[in-house]
């Protein structure tokens, strides 16, 4: 059976399960036990719950090996199936356990929308620096393959002409240092980068500079109060100036850090690989990647993730 205490002897193998050191772990374990008790009191005291509190099943496993499996779960996207035996436990009572704990998890962790919920109230040039340093951001999107849907309609609607699949997109908005400052919700795969935009586009200070691919032209135009970095693009039949070539390559080399960033997510082969999971999960599963990737970040500049908690 899989359990912290054995794994955490093996810190290599740690790290290729979880994706996190033994420990940033336990600082993730340390926010996330100090706000348990009172989130389970919760959870047994609502209104539509039959039992009264201190009736039922307690939980098989501690509290340390329920979070570790829902890493190695996010990590690895191991079926239910697989995880039964390497925790111990029946599919469903994995289902149950990874569900219960997701709501707790996304309580602890620096998510996107909660940063961006502190970069709309900034003020002074001090506090716009802190969350976006030499006044950058980066702004891309991510695709993801999903099954091919049996509705028609969705059939249509989630069909991705770039990638030749069905899938879902989703945007990110980073900083320099690689902090993901906003996400949005999916969307079909068919809607354009800068649809997306329009629709669910994030606060930027004015005094930020913000770059972008081609695939968002034309925000230039509809929104003069950005001040915004595309790529030069090519007219039919023309060849780039060394000027411009120049300027793509630098806004190019500027850009690289938001790829990382989706590479960073798409390690998590939950979000990395085709979403197996009811699209209704799709936006919980990509709340907790984006925040764990935020927390391990974050703690690697020497930010205060407690701050992040509630």
């Amino acid at each position: 059976m899989l359990s912290y205490l054995r794994l955490s002897r093996k810190p290599a193998l740690f790290r290729s399960f979880t994706g996190y050191t033994v420990k940033e772990f336990n600082r993730l374990y340390v926010l996330l036990e100090g706000q348990y008790r009172d989130y389970e009191r919760r959870r047994l005291d609502r209104k539509d719950r039959v039992n009264v509190v201190g009736q039922g099943r307690d939980f098989k496993l501690d509290l340390e090996d329920r979070v570790l499996m829902l890493l190695v779960y996010h990590r690895l996207y191991i079926t239910y199936t697989l995880a039964e035996f390497m925790f111990d436990l029946d599919q469903s009572n994995v289902c149950r356990n990874i569900r219960h704990l997701t709501r707790l998890v996304k309580k602890c962790i620096p998510l996107p929308q909660k940063v961006h919920k502190r970069v709309r109230k900034l003020r002074t040039i001090e506090e716009v620096e802190e969350y976006f340093p030499e006044f950058k951001a980066i702004v891309d999107g991510t695709e993801q393959e999903i099954p091919r849907p049996k509705n028609k309609r969705r059939r249509k609607s989630h069909y991705s002409g770039k990638k030749k699949k069905h899938t879902v997109k989703t945007q990110l908005l980073v900083n320099k240092k690689g902090v993901i400052l906003h996400k949005t919700r999916y969307e079909p795969g068919s809607t354009h980068d800068y649809g997306l935009w329009k629709k669910t586009h994030p606060k930027v200070p004015p005094n930020v500079t913000m770059d972008a691919d081609l695939g968002y032209f034309g925000i230039q135009k509809d929104f003069p109060h950005l001040k915004t970095h595309l790529p030069i693009k090519k007219r039919k039949g023309e060849k780039l100036s060394k000027k411009a070539r120049k300027h793509n390559r630098k806004l190019s080399r500027e850009r690289v850090i938001v790829e990382h960033v989706i590479g960073k997510v798409k390690k998590y082969k939950i979000i990395g690989q085709e979403f197996r999971n009811r699209l209704r999960h799709y936006n919980d599963s990509m709340d907790v990647v984006t925040g764990l990737v935020n927390f391990k970040v974050m703690l690697s500049l020497g930010m205060n993730v407690a701050n992040y908690v509630g």
